[in-house]
């Protein structure tokens, strides 16, 4: 095992409703099922805000719920969501800081309240991410965290607007793409499932998220009807 630079509080989202974690348990249900040869996996979206970032971080920790050795990586240098949720604060070495030579490994990679979930947030913004990515650096580090982890989960920028996650992905096993759907159009989706191919990586698949909106409703409906028969059979008629 590797030393740690402490412990954080890791929130990857706000509380889930049952429906949720049942989604994500099926996602991580999946994972496992493509095999132990798929030990490091990249997720990326074709714009900002399709909800990449939990998904990613969700699934990380779905994975160690299960009693996997799990590591997450925010790889998301430019414009992380996941250092505010986890009462980071811009002190914290991250990626950025261990690529560009600043820092150790034990210096960004955290413990979590969660067992066998560890992470590593992305760090400061640097002005270089792509080469950062790209580097011997990068290679090292995803070979030290494969040799002790079950799962190296990775959360990258947005594939259709910068080449990061596509640099990501030619080190991972696979990729998954979270998409929207009604919110961006086929064509976009395609174009980052062209990317990914380019680089070599195997696509997994897709998640498609916020889709059960209609789906919840009915439940909650259901269930109340449900509550009201029973009551209604309660009354004695005369």
């Amino acid at each position: 095992m590797f030393e740690c630079a402490g412990k954080v509080n890791f929130n990857a989202a706000s509380q889930n409703g049952y429906l949720t974690n049942e989604n994500y348990k099926t996602l991580r249900t999946n994972i496992l099922f493509c095999g132990t040869d798929i030990k490091t996996i990249v997720l990326t979206s074709a714009r900002e805000n399709e909800g990449k970032s939990t998904v990613s971080a969700e699934l990380a920790k779905s994975l160690a719920e299960a009693g996997k050795k799990t590591v997450f990586i925010d790889a998301d240098m430019r414009k992380s969501v996941l250092m505010r949720r986890s009462a980071a604060s811009r002190g914290f070495y991250g990626l950025s800081e261990y690529l560009s030579g600043q820092a150790e490994l034990s210096d960004v990679l955290y413990n979590t309240q969660i067992q066998n979930f560890d992470v590593i947030f992305s760090g400061r913004f640097p002005p270089n991410p792509v080469e950062l990515l790209g580097s011997q650096s990068f290679v090292k580090l995803m070979d030290m965290l494969k040799s002790v982890y079950d799962y190296v989960i990775i959360d990258s920028p947005p594939l259709g607007a910068i080449i990061d996650a596509a640099v990501i992905a030619s080190y991972c096993d696979g990729a998954i793409i979270v998409i929207t759907p009604g919110k961006i159009p086929y064509t976009e989706c395609l174009e980052v499932k062209e990317q990914l191919s380019k680089s070599g990586c195997k696509i997994l698949g897709a998640v498609l998220n916020d889709i059960y909106g209609k789906r919840t409703k009915y439940y909650k409906k259901y269930y109340r009807q449900r509550e009201y028969s029973k009551e209604a059979k309660k009354i004695k008629y005369r």
